[in-house]
């Protein structure tokens, strides 16, 4: 009888064992199959990107910027001659690819590739200018500098030895309208277009502000959305959006299927998931990060032009070319909004001219660009905020980099991109590469006072 019952018992023990396995299976497989847009649509957009704007190699990317987490494990193939790249993980597969103009596109279920190619930019994009023979800041043609020792040296810690952590792959300090110090890791230079990410954000303010000079919005006005037109999301202005604080629902986290990741990495239409949302918090009331409402600004200022090629001619005729950032790109979702709120890639020349446009209070070769009161409004905190934030923009009114003069505001993208601005030392400094969180990140301050001690 109790050998019975001890039989039993191992039975109930072993059954119990195998139960408990296969809940643990299914649960890892549930897990892994909803993050599966991501961990394929990450490398395959990503990777995209890297390889036809960039012009970087596929081992290189893959083995730095994307050697994490499940990302690493996926299999990427890249075809040259139809420039995509499709990425594979066990049962999960996305694809990218490179139109001209537009840039890499990761397609979803919805998406019809064949229609997508059809899609032609704009080809009357193309400065008045040639850039290469073209004086700085227009062009590429830079007047001789003659750095300081210091200056030198910090370019060395920099680039070279990685003084202040992070992997910096390119590194500009503009002072006085000028380029002082210039510096590149192996295999970057000064034409290579690097990824902005969320320093996106800042050029849909830049690109709105342009539009205000031309009376074409008024972003104290509301957005006239018409899925809005019923409801108390009526009220939301672009400048709330751009504040971040329309009082939308939005998880901007980045390790697991947030909004922010399923609105890149699973959705068609950004903009459209992103005012779908429903409001929480009464506008102007709450601030909350959200790339979802830079995106919902890209579609309205999208739906002011008669026809898209209108539309995409417009950041060029109005930002890029006036700058001398012809060979900018803001990418665009599969419906062809940009994607203001994460896709810009530009030199690092180019960035540090955009940081030049906002030092000159929106002026550019003699033309104002932007309103003269837009940098003011840019700068000023957003109420709930604590100081850290404006418009579009980072700012240092609470002091979180305590060397750093307190009128530098800054445009800050994923991985440690930042085009720091500081008007009272009329300085300005570029910083791009990958420098993730939390273990490879950047001492801005240090590098910043740093800056400020050898110019």
């Amino acid at each position: 009888m109790r050998s019975h019952n001890k039989s039993s018992k191992r039975r109930f023990i072993a059954k119990s064992l195998i139960f408990l396995l296969v809940l643990a299976i299914l649960g890892g497989v549930w897990f892994i199959n909803k993050l599966m847009p991501v961990i394929t649509g990450y490398p395959a957009k990503y990777l995209c990107s890297a390889i036809f704007t960039s012009e970087r190699k596929q081992a290189d990317v893959e083995n730095l910027d994307l050697h994490f987490s499940f990302i690493k494990y996926v299999t990427n193939k890249v075809n040259y001659k139809e420039r995509s790249v499709t990425s594979t993980f066990l049962w999960g597969k996305s694809k990218a690819i490179y139109r001209d103009g537009f840039g890499a596109t990761l397609l979803n279920q919805s998406s019809d590739e064949q229609k997508l190619r059809a899609i032609k930019f704009p080809e009357s994009i193309h400065p008045i200018y040639n850039p290469d023979t073209t004086l700085w800041p227009l062009g590429e043609i830079v007047p001789p500098i003659h750095p300081t020792e210091k200056l030198k040296n910090l370019k060395e810690q920099v680039i070279e030895k990685d003084a202040y952590g992070g992997n910096i792959f390119a590194f500009v300090i503009l002072h006085k309208g000028l380029p002082v110090v210039e510096g590149y890791k192996s295999g970057f230079n000064s034409k290579t277009r690097l990824l902005g990410w969320s320093m996106a954000k800042s050029f849909t303010n830049t690109l709105a502000g342009t539009m205000v000079q031309k009376g074409l919005i008024d972003e104290r006005k509301p957005t006239g959305l018409t899925a809005w037109e019923n409801d108390e999301r009526k009220n939301i202005t672009l400048d709330d959006l751009m504040r971040m604080e329309s009082g939308l629902q939005w998880n901007e986290g980045y390790g697991s299927r947030t909004d922010v990741t399923s609105m890149l990495y699973a959705e068609r239409d950004f903009a459209q998931y992103a005012f779908s949302k429903p409001k929480e918090q009464k506008p102007g009331d709450k601030w909350l990060y959200s790339s979802g409402s830079t995106n919902i600004v890209n579609y309205v200022m999208r739906q002011q032009f008669d026809n898209d090629d209108a539309y995409y001619k417009y950041s060029y005729q109005a930002l890029f070319n006036k700058i001398g950032m012809s060979r900018a790109i803001l990418e665009v979702d599969p419906t062809g909004t940009l994607v203001g709120s994460s896709y810009i890639y530009a030199s690092a020349r180019d960035y540090a001219r955009y940081a030049l446009l906002h030092l000159q209070n929106g002026e550019f070769n003699g033309q104002q660009i932007l309103p003269t009161d837009w940098i003011k409004k840019i700068t000023t905190p957003t109420k709930d905020s604590n100081g850290i934030y404006g418009s579009c923009f980072w700012l240092n009114k609470s002091k979180y980099l305590k060397d750093v003069p307190t009128d530098a505001y800054s445009c800050n993208g994923h991985d440690g991109q930042r085009i720091f601005i500081i008007p009272s030392l009329d300085l300005a400094v570029v910083i791009l590469g990958y420098s993730p969180k939390p273990n490879n990140v950047i001492d801005y301050n240090s590098l910043l006072k740093d800056v400020i001690d050898s110019i």
